[in-house]
């Protein structure tokens, strides 16, 4: 029996998004995992994506919304904040088109 992917990701390209988001650093999403913490296990976290946008199975998770001020004339907006790994997994596919 041959076990294919459904999808054609090359790890390459995970590891390629991953240090362009890297760069930016942000703040946390939902699951409150920043750039540094999930560094500390980054293979398997890597691993972790690439299997699950290669196989169909990834759901991004739930955005985490955060109030911000606005610049001018007062008030607030709502920034939406995606995990780590959906930052990744977004850059990733944008790789592709």
């Amino acid at each position: 029996m041959n076990k294919t992917k459904s999808f054609d990701i090359p790890k390459q390209l995970i590891w390629r998004a991953y240090k362009q988001v890297s760069k930016n650093k942000g703040a946390a999403g939902v699951d409150e995992v920043t750039v540094t913490k999930f560094e500390e296990n980054l293979k398997d976290n890597l691993y972790k994506l690439w299997n699950r946008m290669s196989s169909g199975s990834y759901f991004p998770e739930p955005v985490k919304a955060v109030a911000i001020p606005k610049g001018t004339g007062g008030g607030q907006r709502t920034l939406c904040v995606p995990s780590v790994s959906d930052r990744i997994a977004q850059t990733a596919a944008t790789m592709l088109s």
